[in-house]
């Protein structure tokens, strides 16, 4: 059997599938008389849906073909969105009839008004009007775009089933993620030299033009996959220069060289405390004083900048604070960085011999560590290495993609894939053997990676708060039979670290980072719908522009987030499923920033396809007594985290109508003005952890089982919370009845 890939697009039409379908939303498209273009809407997508493999092919050398699986991917949002307010409207309609029902009592006359009949009513009619220019021009789009599958002669194909398959194959985690000597091949020699390089004393500081005394700087240059940072790794974890230096700094740099961000990223491991200063001088002084003496290595990794006066700051505190013998590594793919960075030493980066290729190849793709057991494999895997160029990140990813099927015939459609011939164009940074495994992804996984560009380069996530992300975002179905989502997330994971899309992060083991050609390939193929908003404030640089398409985004955070910050995103808020500060893990205090409640109402405001929002890691600078009232009307949102607010006094009123929420922190009950116990009721998706505090204020013992707590099976972990102070014999018998129910 040959390697099959899907469409990105498979597994997202397929979710509109499953919402057209859904009985609720043909009850409620019925009773609105919208279920006509309902109907129109269902048969053009499935008309669309039947040629996206054609065009998953065509778009390798079409640019017209892309541009419309781009359009394609843009209306796919927009219907998922107007369908969405159809489920939230109809889900509002059912809540009002039910709390006027249960409002009313025995001496009033209910008048049970039909079905057919409520789309009359006020709330009705408004929703109507709003709706109509919607799904008119919805309609018009997706004829608009079918009709352009003719043009572009796209034709009908098998595309594979949207959803995850029911069987995978054996996956065993980190087999090509970490950095294991023993795993390294062919670059035995290259470390010699580089430590070679490093231990001796022969080479003292040299005198620039200037009369400054510069450390000597060692540059690894080659092209990227080549594997320059894990022979860096290799020599800044080998036991002589473990012993040979008193101080060892690794620092991943990437694209943005901020020398204060840099400069407080070695002083962690310099100095104790001084991490929440941020003068440039102040910083290096204390980094001079923490280097006095002493004889340090300094790694840069992934090094672009070319301006010699950011460097000539930069090495300020190095010039006569470290000892002598001090060493500073840099890898970089560009030549001009060489000269910038006063290189005394550079060291060009080859690729691996076609024989220990090979021996990578099996690796990562055979049980055994060679190809003697497998002659017809070798004859393929051969020419598969004169393509690869030598380069370690291609064996590692085609040999996780080549280890779920060892038949010659599918290697051989590897071999003869159209993407090795492909011209360079705007993405020809991207190695084709990523490009390989990546087209031959199922469709629900290449969704998931491409959301990953969300990402800076270089950003160390861990498991459960990228699947958390996945789940929040709709991209993980839910389980059949006892499968969890989140073990089907991690499942996504897995099957895409042993393809060397993740890699584990070599400074902290627990998370992981993507390889820069994989997260360049994550930007290539998420396009316009994912972007980060860069930290340019500080450096008084003009902000990036927001792409109109965007619908999931991420920021740096900084120490004290202004308005100013965010109105790049008012351009798409009312389009923007996402929003996240980074970090989301915060590892030392002096990372926090702070934030004001006005900018948070004015930043939620008109967010209403927000799904997820993360400001974790800010304080809010007034006492957060309430929650913002932006929230409420992000009717899509799924997690919500409120831990650590413990000024916190209310809730939202009717939270109970934010029914989509699949994480909630924290629940504050209020007998008014806030938020009764019984609002958990329809919060039917909760799962994981949920504390409960203010339980003194239930009003009567029955409303506690009206949140129907021990139905919601996915809770692992529930925390009560009674204020002892307000407490009596009575309540002691309450308590049981709360607890009971």
């Amino acid at each position: 059997m040959a390697f099959v890939g899907e469409a990105v697009l498979s597994a997202f039409i397929g979710t509109l599938f499953d919402k057209l379908a859904s009985s609720d939303l043909l009850q409620f498209a019925r009773q609105e008389e919208v279920l006509a273009d309902i109907k129109k809407w269902e048969k053009t997508l499935l008309k669309l849906h039947a040629v996206l493999g054609n065009a998953e092919e065509k778009q390798l050398t079409s640019r017209l073909v892309k541009l419309w699986l781009d359009d394609l991917r843009d209306l796919a949002y927009d219907v998922e969105d107007i369908l969405d307010e159809f489920a939230t409207e109809a889900l509002g309609q059912t809540l009002m009839a039910e709390t006027d029902q249960t409002s009313s009592t025995s001496k009033v006359r209910i008048l049970i008004i039909p079905s057919c009949c409520t789309s009359f009513t006020p709330t009705a009619i408004k929703f109507n009007m709003k709706m109509r220019p919607k799904i008119e021009k919805i309609t018009s789009r997706l004829q608009d775009i079918s009709a352009q599958q003719n043009d572009l002669g796209l034709a009908e194909g098998i595309v594979h089933n949207a959803g995850p398959p029911t069987t995978t194959r054996a996956i065993i985690p980190g087999t090509t993620c970490s950095v294991d000597e023993s795993r390294v091949c062919g670059r035995e020699t290259d470390k010699a030299a580089i430590l070679k390089l490093l231990l001796d004393h022969h080479e003292e500081p040299i005198i620039n033009s200037d009369d400054f005394d510069v450390v000597p700087v060692i540059a690894i240059i080659g092209m990227g996959g080549l594997g320059k940072t894990t022979l860096a790794q290799l020599a800044y974890n080998h036991e002589k220069a473990k012993s040979h230096f008193d101080l060892r700094v690794w620092v991943c740099v990437s694209d943005n060289f901020d020398v204060l961000k840099v400069t407080k990223t070695i002083l962690q491991s310099v100095a104790s405390g001084g991490f929440d200063i941020n003068d440039l001088n102040q910083l290096q002084l204390k980094l001079k004083e923490g280097l006095s003496g002493k004889k340090f290595l300094l790694v840069l990794d992934d090094v672009w900048n070319e301006n010699r006066r950011v460097w000539e700051t930069f090495y300020h505190p190095m010039r006569s604070g470290g000892a002598q013998g001090s060493r500073v590594i840099v890898t970089t793919r560009n030549q001009g960085v060489v000269s910038a960075i006063e290189a005394i030493s550079i060291y060009p980066l080859n690729g691996l011999s076609n024989y220990e290729f090979l021996s990578l190849l099996a690796q990562q793709a055979l049980p055994t560590r060679n190809f003697d057991d497998y002659p017809e494999l070798r004859v393929v895997g051969k020419q598969i290495a004169k393509k690869c160029k030598g380069l370690p990140l291609a064996a590692k990813t085609l040999g996780g993609m080549l280890s779920a099927n060892q038949n010659p015939d599918a290697w051989e459609d590897i071999l003869k894939s159209k993407i090795w011939d492909l011209p360079d164009q705007d993405n020809n940074d991207i190695l084709p053997a990523l490009q390989l495994s990546y087209h031959h992804l199922p469709s629900h996984l290449k969704r998931c990676f491409a959301y990953c560009s969300i990402f800076p380069k270089d950003y160390e996530f861990k498991v459960g708060e990228l699947v958390l992300l996945w789940m929040g975002e709709g991209f993980i179905n839910k389980g059949r039979g006892r499968k969890q989502m989140e073990e089907i997330g991690i499942e996504f994971f897995l099957e895409l670290l042993a393809r060397s899309f993740f890699q584990q992060s070599d400074r902290i083991p627990s998370h992981f980072v993507m390889h820069d050609l994989a997260h360049d390939l994550a930007q290539f193929v998420a396009g316009d719908t994912c972007f980060n908003l860069e930290d340019k404030l500080e450096n008084n640089e003009q902000q990036h522009t927001i792409f109109k398409r965007t619908r999931h985004s991420s920021f740096i955070r900084q120490r004290y987030a202004v308005a100013g910050k965010f109105e790049a995103f008012d351009e798409v808020k009312t389009n923007l499923r996402t929003l996240i500060a980074l970090p989301i893990n915060i590892q030392d205090l002096w990372e926090r920033g702070y934030i004001s409640q006005k900018v948070v109402h004015d930043l939620l405001m008109g967010m209403r396809c927000l799904r997820v929002l993360s400001l974790a890691g800010y304080y809010v600078r007034e006492e957060l007594k309430t929650l913002p009232k932006g929230i409420g009307k992000l009717i899509n949102l799924r997690h919500l985290d409120i831990t650590g607010t413990w000024k916190l006094q209310e809730m939202l009123f009717r939270m109970g109508n934010l029914t989509n929420l699949q994480t909630l922190s924290r629940f504050i009950v209020s007998k008014s003005g806030g938020s009764r116990i019984g609002e958990l009721k329809n919060l039917s998706y909760l799962q994981g952890g949920l504390s409960i505090s203010k339980l003194h204020e239930i009003g009567k013992v029955e409303d506690a089982s009206d949140a129907n707590l021990k139905n919601k099976q996915k809770l692992e972990e529930l925390i009560m919370e009674w204020n002892d102070e307000l407490w009596d014999s009575q309540n002691d018998v309450d308590e049981f009845h709360v607890l009971e129910s």
